[in-house]
């Protein structure tokens, strides 16, 4: 990516400069991105958090990344609301608009599966400044703040990417595992947004929280959910724990469900009775390029007041590893979110 360095122009980001622990993350002073034809300069204004953000760093990815080797040194940050400033060969309307960058970009259309993600492939929001395709980002009103913004992209866009590919629908019952995390909680939002039925799992000190968010069951992440529920109880189970409970989820399916994951935070090796799958005509689903709906759907639900933010908490971007490690506790629900130094002076 261009720079303008020669001028001196430089911001303040978090370079993560390999796979290791927390000293890959370093704050720097590094040449402001400059945008080049189509591209748009976005001052970050806040940045949200993502466990992929740290699976990147502790090398969790099977080949490095997400499709390819990770490009090591890169500034992370799947998750940015920020300010346009400047961009060539744009729409010059843009400028000055507040808006949310769209985490997966398909670099070939929407008819091939080929995603570029924010923070993965490219430089990310972990920084003063970013440069992006200008049809990738997304002008939003409303009055949420913006530390309250960024908790939406990556979370909300994966969630509503599995509860579309799935058809969730009124009437629908859906199971969420992991449902007080960030993907999670939107999941919730968004199915009850959507008139299914919602069954939760979570820590039972989640368990108020989410029933405010409109969950109409919850259970304890011990809970013998075939026992409870039943055998063929639900249609569809989102799932993004994964581990050695896949295989009982499974069970709880209707014949002709869908059991989706976009991701494993118990571990990815699992075990399943592929008799289960079919002779139930159940549908597995992987989830991860979003359709181009995805993204204009959610502006218009926020604009719309149809769903809330869950902002957990903030943390000044330079805290990044204190906030990694807060948000490994999975104490909390809904989002962290990074917010970067102000900028004094920004240049157009």
């Amino acid at each position: 990516m261009p720079t303008d360095s020669a001028r001196g122009d430089l911001m303040t980001a978090i370079v993560t400069t390999g796979s290791g622990g927390y000293d890959k993350l370093v704050v720097s002073a590094v040449p402001r991105p400059v945008p080049g034809p189509g591209e748009v300069l976005v001052r970050v204004l806040a940045a949200g958090m993502n466990n992929t953000e740290i699976n990147t760093r502790v090398g969790w990815y099977p080949d490095g990344g997400w499709s390819d080797a990770t490009p090591f040194p890169l500034i992370q940050g799947t998750d940015c609301c920020g300010l346009v400033c400047a961009g060539e060969g744009i729409d010059e309307s843009v400028v000055g608009s507040r808006v949310l960058i769209r985490s997966c970009m398909r670099v070939d259309g929407f008819s091939s599966m080929q995603t570029r993600w924010l923070g993965s492939d490219m430089d990310g929001a972990f920084a003063q400044f970013v440069v992006v395709p200008a049809s990738e980002v997304f002008a939003v009103d409303c009055e949420w703040t913006d530390a309250e913004l960024a908790t939406i992209p990556c979370a909300y866009g994966t969630a509503e990417n599995m509860i579309a590919r799935a058809g969730v629908h009124r009437g629908s019952t859906v199971l969420v595992t992991g449902a007080s995390g960030g993907v999670g909680s939107a999941v919730v939002q968004l199915a009850v947004r959507r008139g299914a039925r919602v069954i939760g799992v979570a820590s039972r000190a989640k368990h108020d929280q989410l029933r405010e968010l409109g969950v109409d069951d919850v259970h304890g992440r011990e809970a013998d959910l075939v026992g409870t529920l039943g055998k063929h109880s639900v249609d569809v189970v989102i799932d993004n724990v994964a581990g050695d409970g896949v295989g009982r989820l499974l069970d709880l399916l209707v014949r002709g469900g869908t059991y989706v994951s976009s991701g494993a935070i118990a571990g990815p090796i699992v075990e399943v009775d592929l008799r289960t799958m079919y002779l139930n005509d159940l549908t597995l689903l992987g989830c991860t390029a979003w359709g181009e709906e995805v993204f204009p759907n959610l502006v218009s639900y926020i604009e719309a007041g149809e769903i809330r933010p869950l902002l957990a908490e903030s943390f000044p971007l330079e805290q990044i590893a204190a906030a990694q490690q807060r948000f490994l506790e999975k104490s909390h629900v809904g989002k962290f979110v990074l917010v970067p130094p102000v900028v004094l002076e920004a240049r157009n």
